[in-house]
Parts: C-alpha cells; sequence; structure tokens
C-alpha cells in the first residue's frame, strides 16, 4: 500500500500592528491559538521597520489544497485585537513539512 504524501505551502505573512503600543508576543499568541488546526505557526520574528516600530512576520504552513487558499489565515489574523493589517509576503510549496 502506498502512502500519498500531502503537499504543504509555506506563507509568509507580516502583521501590521495599529500602534507601537500592541503586545507583539500577546499578539503572536493569540494569532498561533486561533489557527484552524491543520495549520501550523512555525515560526515568528519581529522586524524592525523604522523608529522604533516592529512588525511581526508569520511563518505557516498550510495544506496545499486549502479550498480558499490565504484568505482563511487572513481573516484569522485580522480579527485579532491590534492588528491594523496583513500583507502576504509569499506563498511558496514545501516538502519539509508534508506527512
Amino acid at each position: 500500500m502506498s502512502s500519498v504524501k500531502k503537499s504543504k505551502v509555506l506563507v509568509v505573512v507580516r502583521v501590521n500592528p495599529e500602534s507601537t503600543e500592541v503586545d507583539l508576543d500577546k499578539m503572536i499568541n493569540e494569532i498561533k491559538s486561533r489557527l484552524p488546526s491543520e495549520f501550523q505557526l512555525v515560526k515568528s520574528e519581529k522586524v524592525y521597520v523604522a523608529f522604533g516600530l516592529y512588525i511581526p512576520r508569520l511563518y505557516i504552513v498550510m495544506p496545499e489544497e486549502y479550498e480558499g487558499g490565504t484568505s482563511r489565515i487572513e481573516e484569522v489574523i485580522k480579527s485579532v485585537p491590534g492588528v491594523s493589517s496583513i500583507d502576504i509576503e509569499f506563498v511558496t510549496r514545501t516538502e519539509a513539512f508534508s506527512g
């Protein structure tokens, strides 16, 4: 019996906070807790933008064949308090997280 590996995609998301007052660690944890079970936050980093402003960059793995593409990720992240907007920086297929 052959097992078919499901492909995954890595989505890199830039999250723009409403202000410099937003607790980025709390925001990231809230996003992680709200993601559907088939999504996995594999990495997060705080990227310096300017004048003391940092933004979270999230690396999320999701099933390649997920209906609606990245729209579910966008909905979840935008629903978190303190999020002003998001930008999908890139999406790439990956075998590293397939199983």
